[in-house]
């Protein structure tokens, strides 16, 4: 320690000489860049497969950092579907990893990736596994530059696209798929009607009302009244206005909180 003589000192700022500094700060850095290449970090493994053709469908593997939320994922895959499956693992930044799956003879592409823990908000498949249309199930597994395995699950793909797959629904299925479509918009909406007043934000009811005058559903003087309430208060308002104007009104907010904040309506299921 030592006490340093000013040498100026103005209304705002105090100038003072300093012959020597600390090499702590150059020395950390190099500490940072060691452990961030040596200690692994939390990952996840997010798989969607996209809509098959006549004989083939493709499995996009996805390698992300663990505080990544797969809502924002999910909506950026278009119409490739996500299977749900447990995704957790250990990635070291800067090491490259491959994709295996059994049975063999898939191809997959490319062949190794070396992961990032700093990526933008494009989600891009890290993987591709291209599969035939009569494949059920697979056994899929990460690997690290090692050979060791750092992931491997069983994945089932039966159900997600039936209409291609198998040429015709198997009983059981379309009957929850007629079930699943002949829920009114507005029952859908009551169902998570206490989670869309608790997690919808301010901005994007507000985004919401003007998108519901657009479309007709609301008039001047309810968009006006709802605006001026407080989240909880507002979120309640429009959910039950809504609600009460019947199936159309309801689809449409439906579509727009879809259009306004994917991740929340991922979420509540109503994508």
């Amino acid at each position: 320690m030592s006490i340093l003589e000013p040498l100026q000192i103005t209304n705002t700022h105090v100038a003072a000489e300093v012959l020597h500094l600390s090499g702590y700060g150059l020395i950390w850095d190099i500490v940072k860049r060691f452990l961030n290449t040596t200690l692994p970090i939390n990952g996840q493994v997010l798989l969607f497969l996209r809509p098959p053709d006549l004989r083939h469908c493709v499995l996009d593997v996805l390698l992300l950092p663990g505080n990544i939320l797969r809502c924002e994922v999910v909506a950026q895959q278009e119409d490739a579907k996500y299977i749900k499956i447990s995704s957790n693992c250990l990635l070291n930044v800067g090491h490259s990893y491959s994709v295996h799956c059994e049975p063999e003879g898939f191809l997959i592409q490319p062949e190794s990736y070396q992961f990032q823990s700093k990526i933008d908000k494009n989600y891009h498949t890290t993987f591709e596994v291209f599969l035939t249309t009569n494949t059920e199930r697979v056994m899929l597994m990460v690997q690290d530059q090692e050979g060791r395995q750092v992931w491997k699950r069983t994945v089932h793909l039966t159900g997600y696209f039936p209409d291609s797959r198998r040429g015709s629904l198997p009983e059981k299925v379309e009957e929850n798929v007629q079930v699943e479509d002949s829920v009114p918009a507005q029952e859908r909406l009551l169902s998570v009607r206490t989670e869309f007043i608790n997690r919808v934000s301010d901005p994007a009811l507000n985004q919401l009302l003007d998108k519901l005058l657009h479309r007709g559903i609301i008039n001047d003087e309810e968009m006006q009244s709802a605006r001026i309430k407080v989240q909880a208060e507002k979120a309640r308002d429009i959910i039950d206005t809504v609600r009460k104007k019947g199936t159309r009104a309801s689809s449409v907010l439906i579509a727009a909180l879809c259009e306004v904040d994917p991740c929340i309506s991922t979420e509540l299921n109503l994508s």
